[in-house]
């Protein structure tokens, strides 16, 4: 179990993951040693973790799709083993209803996502089925959200939460790779990354100090859900008017529970994630949710029962932190790519050409 002074340390390294442990330790009134010593018993104890990764909406054109898994009977966890290491599934998580799996995965292009859902899972073996949706605008997500312990005093002590900025330009691939460098361990001092990407001291905070105005980076510091008091997780799918989506989006993502709030492409055009305090929570809220919305209409629903995967981190069933997988903007799949040739290769050639070329072969004497 956690105690006080660890849910503020938490909150305090949600406000500001990079601070130094002097300032965290000033806004939570114990020294920085302390503080230090604590949130390492945390993380050998798998208990909190931090993380960080390029926030989608404002890195390059990133892709966030949704993809239902359908697991053939008693593959489901062989399925997960096989797919837990892919860099661009953010998320795993086995789920109730009418999929087995839930994945979460950012990808460069709508053809990366092709070849990975039409090649990668369509190959694998214990997969039935897949269903994919895309994100047409994702508005609210996880590195938002606060345990909400510490008060205005001690979140200006650590000069968070500051209101974003516009970064001036574009950012480019040059700001990508700080960031993956970055996601890799996101406490590390400047000079240990000015000597990983090549680049100054002066030129690595510069950019950092961009990055961070922009809220280019999507920080995370999580707590197990086993101990961190909103242990179940809910995603709803819902149908809004056009017309009224901005709006009840918007709302939605300012409430409490809200950990995820997207528009997607298909024909329920809003999803959001929840996190709740208990089973008992689940209806109360979908009702709050109906009496304040009466326009949405809640279409399907899904409990979480184990995030094996939650922003690239690996969980225990407890929702503990195992290990890390970094996030990269690129993969590739020697398998997927050859199986992607292999079907080009047969469609440069018309279907009578191919039936023919069959027949030919079929035909052969048997020597």
């Amino acid at each position: 179990m956690l105690d006080e002074l660890d849910y503020l340390l938490i909150t305090a390294l949600q406000h500001a993951p990079r601070a130094d442990w002097r300032r965290i330790g000033a806004a939570l009134d114990v020294d920085g040693t302390t503080a230090a010593r604590r949130w390492a018993r945390l993380t050998e104890s798998g208990l909190a973790w931090l993380g960080c990764h390029p926030n989608p909406a404002l890195v390059g054109e990133l892709i966030v799709a949704f993809i239902e898994v359908d697991c053939v009977s008693g593959k489901l966890h062989a399925v997960c083993e096989r797919i837990l290491d892919d860099p661009p599934l953010f998320n795993i998580e086995h789920a109730t209803g009418a999929r087995d799996l839930l994945l979460t995965a950012v990808f460069r292009s709508q053809t990366q996502l092709a070849r990975y859902v039409g090649f990668r899972l369509g190959g694998l073996d214990g997969i039935a089925a897949t269903r994919t949706q895309l994100a047409t605008a994702l508005h609210t997500e996880g590195s938002r959200w606060r345990l909400d312990r510490l008060g205005e005093g001690s979140r200006g002590l650590l000069g968070a939460d500051r209101e974003r900025q516009n970064p001036g330009s574009d950012l480019g691939k040059a700001d990508l790779d700080l960031i993956l460098l970055l996601s890799q361990d996101c406490r590390q001092s400047v000079a240990g990354l000015a000597e990983r990407s090549g680049l100054s001291p002066t030129t690595v905070r510069r950019r950092l100090d961009r990055l961070d105005a922009a809220r280019a980076v999507s920080y995370r510091c999580e707590a197990a859900r086993s101990v961190s008091g909103w242990p179940v997780s809910a995603t709803l799918w819902g149908i809004a008017p056009a017309a009224e989506t901005a709006r009840i989006t918007a709302q939605i993502s300012g409430m409490r529970e809200t950990r995820l709030c997207a528009t997607l492409s298909g024909p329920h055009n809003l999803m959001l994630t929840v996190w709740l305090r208990s089973m008992a929570d689940v209806q109360p809220f979908e009702a709050a949710l109906a009496q304040r919305f009466p326009e949405l209409t809640v279409v399907d629903r899904a409990m979480t029962l184990w995030r094996l995967k939650h922003a690239g981190q690996v969980l225990d069933p407890e929702g503990r932190h195992l290990r890390t997988v970094p996030f990269t903007d690129l993969w590739d799949d020697d398998e997927a790519g050859a199986a992607e040739r292999a079907l080009l290769d047969r469609m440069r050639t018309p279907a009578a050409g191919r039936a023919a070329g069959a027949a030919q072969t079929s035909n052969r004497p048997i020597p």
